[in-house]
């Protein structure tokens, strides 16, 4: 049986740490509370974790700059909370490559079922595996210019076999790119096939998901070969475009 996966909730608020705690515990899960960045990276270095909770108003080290943080550190799903209300947050903790988020007050419900949903996308155990070294099993590899999308072990390498960071949103983006070669697809097709489809159908995150993984795979994300936009109908992937373009941006 596999081991339950590990949240860490981030909160300066003890009272909603230990609310959180409570309700995801009694959901199956195993559960660590951090009043800061500090004491979240001192559980990480204990225990690795699959999903981290951020509030994004924190004294010291905000949400945000623990979400660049992690992102650029750790595989690790981030789901931030922000203030009612607060658009700007929620478009920079995207921006920062958060895999959702959630408005304050939380709906235990609604949080719970947006947990899932992102350790669904990011690979249970993937941190653990990594840090044992085990051997990694056969992979099927799609090539994004000189990256190397890995469907199996979900992550993206660069032309020197380096990884290259991406958030499991952005890891969605690419395996619908991979399974429709050659095939326009629309904003709201990337969504339902990324798995979001609670998000709003103006919302522009697709965008900025594009624009950040044009700057990892193509040579050049100003004018791009690999992934390119459709005016008024969306963006296509061109496997052709892979082979000419020159890698990371």
């Amino acid at each position: 049986m596999a081991e339950p996966s590990h949240i860490v909730v981030v909160d300066d608020e003890p009272e909603i740490c230990e609310l959180l705690a409570e309700y995801l515990s009694h959901a199956g899960f195993v559960v660590s509370t951090a009043d800061g960045g500090q004491a979240m990276r001192r559980i990480l270095e204990e225990r690795p974790a699959d999903l981290v909770i951020l509030d994004i108003n924190m004294p010291g080290e905000d949400g945000l700059s623990l979400a660049r943080y992690l992102r650029a550190n750790v595989p690790v799903g981030i789901v931030m909370l922000t203030a009612a209300g607060e658009t700007v947050d929620r478009i920079v903790g995207l921006e920062m490559g958060a895999d959702d988020y959630l408005a304050k007050p939380v709906d235990l419900r609604e949080l719970l079922a947006r947990v899932r949903a992102v350790l669904r996308r990011v690979p249970a155990g993937a941190p653990q595996a990594a840090a044992a070294g085990d051997a990694p099993p056969p992979t099927h590899k799609v090539h994004f210019g000189a990256c190397q999308l890995d469907l199996d072990a979900h992550r993206l390498y660069d032309a020197l076999g380096e990884e290259v960071a991406i958030t499991s949103m952005e890891f969605d983006l690419l395996k619908a790119f991979a399974e429709h070669p050659n095939r326009v697809l629309s904003r709201d097709q990337l969504l339902d096939l990324a798995h979001n489809k609670d998000w709003e159908p103006f919302d522009r995150s697709i965008d900025i998901r594009i624009a950040r993984l044009r700057r990892k795979i193509e040579s050049d994300p100003a004018k791009p070969q690999v992934i390119k936009t459709v005016r008024g109908a969306g963006y296509i992937f061109v496997p052709e475009g892979a082979a000419s373009s020159g890698g990371r941006g």
